[in-house]
């Protein structure tokens, strides 16, 4: 039998429910809550700030390798990258090896804006995950990330938009 790791707190300190579902979805809920609140004003709020990420970080990327890497669905992803570049923040750009698709970069503006939105979204993080030491939330996060990588590379065609979504959904 799997120990609840819940049960490994001190009685006071257990919720009432202590489940994984349970746990995640309270710590999404919050995030995604507070998250959304600091990023008003970017197109997508955390998902335009997910694929501003995205295309920041290395080499410039197709379209259909964005929406494969952050998991949206690509008709959606056409109309995101659409706010994003009316805003300045990236730019499509045609790939010299196939001139039938399209790069999408991040303009130096889109680059300023992810350096502030990544300090409030680290704000946020600190403020959801404040009552966990540093060496616990730096687990927490390698758990999480190993969790979602095997997940997503199991299961590409999951949309994590949605499952997000159907947790947010839940009355509470």
């Amino acid at each position: 039998m799997v120990e609840d790791p819940a049960n490994a707190l001190p009685a006071g300190d257990r919720p009432a429910v202590a489940n994984l579902g349970w746990s995640l979805g309270m710590v999404l809920r919050r995030w995604q809550e507070e998250v959304d609140e600091v990023l008003r004003g970017m197109p997508g709020t955390s998902r335009g700030y997910h694929v501003l990420s995205a295309v920041a970080d290395g080499e410039p990327k197709r379209q259909k390798e964005l929406a494969e890497l952050v998991a949206i669905d690509r008709t959606v992803l056409v109309y995101l990258l659409d706010d994003l570049v009316e805003a300045g923040l990236v730019e499509r750009q045609l790939d010299p090896q196939d001139r039938r698709a399209r790069r999408i970069v991040a303009t130096e503006r889109g680059r300023r804006v992810l350096a502030e939105a990544d300090s409030r979204v680290a704000a946020v993080e600190e403020r959801v995950l404040g009552g966990v030491s540093p060496a616990e939330r730096a687990a927490f996060h390698r758990i999480a990330s190993l969790a979602a990588t095997r997940i997503h590379e199991a299961s590409p065609e999951t949309d994590p938009c949605v499952a997000v979504q159907s947790v947010l959904d839940v009355p509470a």
